[in-house]
């Protein structure tokens, strides 16, 4: 083992990282028998910054304090290619004094491609001619392997930027590899991340071309400033990203050296060096300046990569810095820096915080708008030219950061040189003697290229404003007062600033406004309230949170809300009649039903009277007939009600009179109508005003507002009574209209729907239709059950968009559509397709959703389809809810076919629930709640038992989801379906040979199975049709060929073929010899169809079980000859036994 790694091994951790780099440079540069080292880290912007060096007089290192990441030199290379680089003496890159251009070949990697890794396989790589390579114990690559000196390999330019650390190798040793740093073999750090075995290799690097590298290479890419303010040295914590300018792989060549300092020699044959990472992150280069002895042999790279292994495992253990790094030659790297700030128009400065010295550099004497020959080195030469209302603002922060040792950032307005107010924004980070105290604040200001009108106009609107302002941070403390709140608050704003808010003596005299603000600002809503201030005046606050902070604003209110108690009284008894009017308007234009009317009568026109009673009364032919009522009992209405136009009544003779009538007590009543006397005494009424009705100057109605103790209305009430009775005229009016229309419309709309649900095997339904509530539309949801053949059943359900007539008669058109469709058994899918297509054909407006389920009692598997239709809901028997997984396509007029068809398994006696929207969701309700409440309602109904009662459970779902309180604002309608599985044992299916004989094998299967089911009966008219539709498919279609009987409600009797021709029945003439079997079959069965199936076609005939009378034409056929056993089952040799398919 080495000496000097186990010199470094016996180091402990925790050092300070300067100690370690001094430690690291001196080892490697008497281990290699170097001239010197340096070692550059990572600064603020594109630069490494030289943080030690060891052996090296200051002459020659000036030019390489700061140089450029993307640059040529050595350091740069070896950060980018990610290992080692051997630059000789005199190539791009080194620090050669000609200006060299970069020869080819001049420049080469160590270590393998640029890496620190060594062959994949353990084995070493090539070498240079004569270069042994052993593999150094502890090292991590076997040896140094890449092209000889002289060849034409070396660095690339234009690597990206942080592709080092994932472009390096791992160790040939791998992780297991002995480590030279502690006192066992293994290194108790373990190896980092980028050494790590495995990792890829960086590719070989090719030179640079000619003419790629600086004129002049000596000097680094910022030269150092000639003249100018004292310069400071850069800080680690200058870590805020400030604009720069553009990195290049060729920097811009340096100024020239002056005259009387020329450029120093450098000595030696080349430079080596090794980049070093934090993790996977570079972080610097270590580089060597190599004597005589020229390119560092195998041995002595694995002993710098180690040296650089224990570097980086030390810099992570070392402990923070309590202030910033200080490079060697603070005042030339201040320089470099400060050339590289002025390059991108950011000035740095240095603040003397004990002293109070400031420096600025060129870039902040423009920036700060100071003359050099006005410049006094002192802080006062900043704050001097700071604007007034930014200065208290802007040192409050520079206080915070100092004390919190935090970021000072800040944005304010400086005088320019012209004499005009700019924006500046700064950010800087002070730093710390041993004994804590501030000792200086270094940082960086630029200008603020954003516009600043609209800023300053707010500002000095908010200055100004008549009202108090405040503005506080996330800690309530103040950072802007205006004038306004200077003066309530009686302090200036420098003394308000930095101040919280509850310190402030007037906001402890007012209770509880602590809470209320931080109760406010918790729920970041703002909020209003009036506070009364230790001096008795009222003063209304405004808090408004926001993302960086709060405003208050406050007014005296104390002679505004005087003034406006004082208007409110004077103002209340002249309002209260305006207000009743225009309160009944607005109840009146809401009205739609006559019902409505007269609720708003009573509750806007009754109490304020002091009344009673009311009754409405529309004259209807010769009769006056009673539209509504408040505070009658029924047999007085009775009374009332129907009074004809000949008999004694005041309310006729309101009507005929067509001014209003009062009454003002029972003897008033008696004397007028002696033969009513007794009527007021069983009513409870002494009092009447009697208010016809009259529109478009026809009296229709009148209108009786009764007291029940006696009272003689003013002038005044009755002016308003009249004027009352014009605006109740008219708006009864048109809600008869409506009442009428809407009437219409309802009958309409349930003539439309189904009057009864057909009672089927396969299914047991109850549904029911709940139109919107009082003063809506009809709307056009609907739903049906269509029985179709083979024990299928078709439950549809739909909602027409809109209210209205035209979408009522929209459903009763499609409903007939749905029906004519189902009859011809076409799929879900297709049906939905051609109700699509009608749909559309109604206009760009017309809107449906529908939802089509088609159930097969044979397989209990339900087909569904729907178009922006909310699933169905399935109870299964065991009580659980699910909302089936279904393909939600665009509702009809608006979908593209194809639609999607989903076919779902559902046990016996599951419970399918299809329904519209307007169960489920509503204005106060989502549609995901109404679903929820849904399932709910059909969980608790299974769980005690009254799912069984369908019309019950219907009754449930009404209660639970649009109870009778509830005003819903669209229709609905549901559909519950019990769904029953044809029994196995009722269902028989045979494979038939495409053979003549095959109508003979059908007949013999369908009398043994007739005969188990005790339909002897039918068993002939069955024989004679399955002969009839098997000999016919055996001569006109394919196979294969299979027969099925169902012995459901009805016996049903199918023949299934592969052909999808369809018969077709035509009339036969006298003459014909074939042509009439679908006639045979039309007079022996009930009914009879044909479908399509995934193979082919099934044609379909049904009987009735329980037989109505005999039909002669039926015993006719039956008693045909040459039928028996041996019928081979061509029908074409009958007179009536041929059909066309």
């Amino acid at each position: 083992m080495n000496a000097r790694l186990t010199l470094l091994g016996t180091v402990a951790p925790g050092v300070a990282e300067s100690e370690v780099f001094r430690l690291a440079l001196q080892h490697a540069v008497g281990e290699l028998g170097a001239l010197g080292g340096m070692i550059h880290l990572r600064g603020p912007m594109s630069a490494l910054r030289l943080v030690s060096t060891a052996g090296l007089p200051p002459a020659l290192t000036r030019s390489w304090e700061i140089i450029d990441q993307e640059g040529p030199l050595a350091p740069a290379r070896a950060l980018h290619q990610g290992g080692g680089v051997w630059v000789p003496m005199g190539a791009a890159g080194a620090a050669g004094t000609a200006g060299a251009s970069g020869a080819s070949g001049a420049t080469r990697m160590a270590g393998g491609a640029g890496s620190r890794a060594g062959s994949a396989s353990g084995s070493p790589t090539a070498s240079a001619p004569g270069s042994p390579t052993p593999s150094v114990p502890g090292s991590r690559t076997g040896g140094p392997a890449g092209p000889a000196p002289g060849s034409s390999a070396g660095p690339a330019p234009g690597y990206p930027r942080g592709s080092s650390a994932d472009s390096r190798a791992g160790s040939a040793a791998g992780p297991d590899a002995a480590s030279p740093f502690g006192p066992t073999a293994a290194s108790p750090f373990g190896p980092p991340p980028h050494l790590s075995a495995g990792s890829p290799a960086h590719p070989q690097a090719g030179s640079r071309t000619a003419g790629s590298s600086p004129a002049n290479p000596l000097a680094g890419p910022l030269t150092r400033l000639t003249a100018g303010p004292p310069t400071f040295p850069t800080s680690n914590y200058l870590t805020t990203p400030v604009p720069t300018a553009t990195a290049t792989a060729t920097p811009a060549p340096a100024p020239a050296p002056a005259p009387d300092t020329p450029p120093p020699t450098w000595p030696g044959t080349g430079i080596a060096a090794l980049p070093l990472y934090r993790g996977r992150r570079s972080t610097g280069a270590l580089s060597v300046l190599m004597g005589d002895q020229g390119e560092p042999t195998p041995e002595h790279w694995e002993f710098l990569r180690a040296v650089v292994a224990w570097t980086e495992e030390r810099m992570v253990q070392a402990p923070p810095t309590a202030g910033p790094s200080r490079p060697v030659q603070p005042e030339q790297n201040g320089e470099r820096l400060r050339q590289a700030l002025k390059e991108v128009s950011v000035g740095s400065w240095d603040w003397n915080i004990q002293t109070g010295e400031l420096l600025w550099d060129e870039a902040a004497l423009e920036l700060y708008g100071t003359r050099p020959e006005e410049y006094t080195g002192l802080v006062e030469n900043w704050m001097r030219c700071v604007h007034p209302d930014d200065l208290a603002p802007t040192l409050a922060l520079v206080d915070r950061a100092i004390l919190e040792h935090g970021v000072f950032e800040a944005e304010y307005r400086v005088r320019k040189l012209d004499g005009s107010w700019g924006w500046t924004q700064a950010r800087a980070r002070a730093t710390y003697d041993d004994n804590g105290e501030p000792h200086r604040m270094i940082g960086v200001g630029w200008d603020s290229n954003e516009p600043r009108s609209a800023r300053d106009a707010l500002g000095r609107a908010l200055r100004h404003m008549s009202d108090g302002f405040l503005a506080m941070d996330d800690d309530w403390r103040i950072t802007f007062a205006n004038l306004e709140a200077e003066r309530t608050l009686g302090y200036s704003e420098e003394e308000l600033f930095g101040r919280l808010l509850w310190d402030l003596p007037a906001a402890e005299q007012v209770p509880g406004l602590e809470i209320r603000c931080r109760q406010a600002a918790a729920a970041e809503k703002s909020v209003s309230f009036d506070v009364r201030l230790p001096n008795g005046r009222l003063c209304h606050l405004r808090l408004v949170p926001g993302p960086d902070g709060r405003t208050i604003y406050f007014t005296d209110v104390t002679e505004k809300r005087r003034l406006e108690e004082e208007r409110r009284c004077a103002e209340r008894a002249a309002s209260e009649r305006a207000a009743r009017i225009a309160e009944l308007t607005e109840a009146l234009a809401k009205a739609t039903t006559s019902k409505d009317v007269v609720d708003a009568v009573a509750r806007r026109v009754l109490p304020p009277f002091e009344a009673t009673g009311l009754v409405v009364q529309a004259v209807e032919g010769d009769r006056l007939t009673t539209v509504g009522s408040v505070g009658y009992p029924r047999d007085i209405l009775a009374i009332l009600d129907g009074r004809e136009r000949t008999e004694p009544s005041p309310l006729w003779d309101a009507v005929r009179a067509g001014t209003p009538m009062f009454m003002s007590s029972q003897r008033e009543f008696a004397t007028r109508y002696p033969d009513l006397a007794d009527l007021p005494a069983r009513a409870g009424k002494q009092a009447w005003a009697l208010l016809p009705l009259t529109a478009s100057g026809h009296t229709f109605g009148v209108c009786a507002v009764t007291f029940d103790h006696p009272r003689r209305l003013t002038d005044e009430e009755r002016t308003l009574l009249t004027a009352t009775s014009a605006l109740v005229a008219q708006a009864l009016e048109r809600a008869r209209l409506f009442d009428a229309e809407h009437t219409r419309s309802r009958e309409l709309q349930r003539s439309l729907l189904p009057r009864d649900l057909p009672d089927l095997p396969a299914c047991t339904a109850a549904a029911r239709y709940l139109p919107a509530g009082q003063g809506m539309d009809v709307g056009g949801d609907w739903y049906d059950i269509i029985p179709l053949s083979g024990g299928q059943v078709a439950l549809v359900v739909g909602d027409v968009m809109g209210h209205g007539l035209p979408e009522a008669a929209t459903m009763g058109r499609l409903r007939t559509a749905v029906h004519t469709l189902a009859d011809l058994e076409l799929p879900p899918d297709e049906i939905m397709s051609h109700l699509n297509d009608i749909v559309g054909a109604m206009g760009e407006e017309s809107y449906v959703t529908c939802l089509y389920a088609l159930y097969d009692s044979t397989t209990r598997v339900c087909s569904i389809s729907r178009a922006g239709h909310p699933p169905p809901a399935l109870l299964h028997p065991d009580g659980t809810v699910v909302f089936p997984p279904l393909s939600a396509d665009p509702p009809l007029g608006a979908a593209e076919p194809p639609f999607e068809t989903t076919e779902i398994p559902v046990p016996e006696g599951s419970v399918l629930v299809l329904y519209t929207d307007g169960l489920v969701e509503s204005s106060k309700r989502e549609m995901d709640e109404g679903m929820a409440a849904l399932a709910d309602v059909l969980r608790t109904a299974h769980a005690d038992g009254t799912a069984t009662d369908l019309e019950h459970l219907c009754e449930q779902v009404t209660a639970a989801l649009l109870p009778a309180h509830h005003q819903a604002a669209d229709d609905a309608a549901f559909l519950l379906a019990r769904l029953h599985a044809l029994p196995t044992s009722r269902m028989a299916s045979w494979p038939l040979p495409k053979d003549p004989k095959a109508a003979g094998q059908a007949r013999s299967l369908i009398r043994k199975q007739l005969a188990a089911w005790n339909l002897e009966d039918l068993t002939p008219t069955t024989e004679l049709l399955a002969s009839e539709l098997v000999g016919n498919v055996i001569r006109h279609a394919k196979g294969p060929l299979r027969l099925r009987l169902l012995h459901d409600a009805n016996l049903i009797c199918e023949v299934f073929d592969g052909s999808l021709t369809m018969p077709r029945i035509r009339r036969a003439t006298e003459t014909d010899e074939g042509g009439r079997g679908l006639q045979l079959i039309t007079a022996l069965s009930q009914r009879w169809g044909t479908r399509y199936t995934p193979t082919g076609k099934c044609i379909w005939t049904e009987q009735a079980v329980q037989p109505t009378a005999p039909d002669p034409l039926e015993g006719t056929f039956l008693a045909m000859a040459g039928l028996g056993e041996d019928f081979d089952g061509d029908l074409d040799a009958l007179a009536w036994g041929d059909q066309e398919f």
